[in-house]
């Protein structure tokens, strides 16, 4: 009786932390509402960085689970696009958030981490390119063949930038995120698993992600014609 008292509460925080995070992405996606569109209709959307959080904690399914939820309730809500915009967004979530956490499953620790949100912003930047060209006419009302002369001058730097700036700012903040809901007592010490970065972080490292990350963010910001 006591073992399932015990697994009830820790599915119980379990939900709730899910639940939190999902909230949290869902504000985070509204605060990206602010950042500049590229062509008008790309967004660079930092909610990412939360999924990829909760699918780092607990896995590639819940951080699927959160997408679908943080997409739909940003279709009904703040977004503009119908239907088709919904299944980009989740496409183009799921495929960075969801192969980050697989890999990152497997290998908990900081190379795990490097590795699979590496691979993710390969994954994101080769399924959009393909989805923008079949999807993108319709959606955006444009020739294919206007869709096709912009995949390598729009979409493939666009969603290279985009992952380029998930990946960094995923390892920037996620320690001190689960060290937070380690001590709100929401991730149990055996949920925890090993941060991308450990405590005694590699000063090179941290300068070549933050070199890596200003890169990015110099790089979007003459995409969105800024600079």
């Amino acid at each position: 009786m006591d073992t399932v008292k015990k697994a009830n509460r820790i599915d119980t925080k379990k939900l709730a932390t899910l639940g939190m995070l999902t909230a949290l992405a869902f504000v985070v996606m509204c605060l990206s509402k602010f950042i500049p569109s590229v062509n008008g209709f790309l967004d660079f959307d930092f909610k990412d960085v939360v999924l990829c959080i909760g699918g780092f904690i607990y896995g590639p399914i819940a951080a699927l689970m959160m997408t679908v939820v943080v997409c739909f309730l940003e279709m009904i809500t703040v977004s503009h696009t119908d239907i088709i915009g919904c299944i980009m967004n989740i496409v183009a979530t799921a495929s960075f958030v969801c192969t980050a956490c697989a890999i990152y499953k497997r290998n908990h620790t900081m190379k795990g981490a490097i590795i699979g949100l590496v691979t993710a912003v390969v994954v994101l930047v080769a399924v959009m390119l393909a989805w923008n060209y079949f999807l993108t006419p319709i959606y955006q009302k444009i020739p294919r063949e206007a869709v096709a002369d912009m995949l390598p001058t729009v979409f493939l730097p666009f969603n290279a930038v985009k992952g380029g700036l998930n990946m960094t700012v995923t390892l920037l903040v996620y320690k001190p995120v689960v060290e937070a809901l380690r001590k709100a007592k929401l991730i149990p010490e055996s949920e925890s698993h090993a941060a991308p970065i450990g405590a005694k972080k590699h000063l090179g490292m941290t300068l070549v992600i933050l070199f890596v990350f200003v890169s990015c963010v110099l790089f979007a910001l003459s995409l969105m014609e800024l600079i």
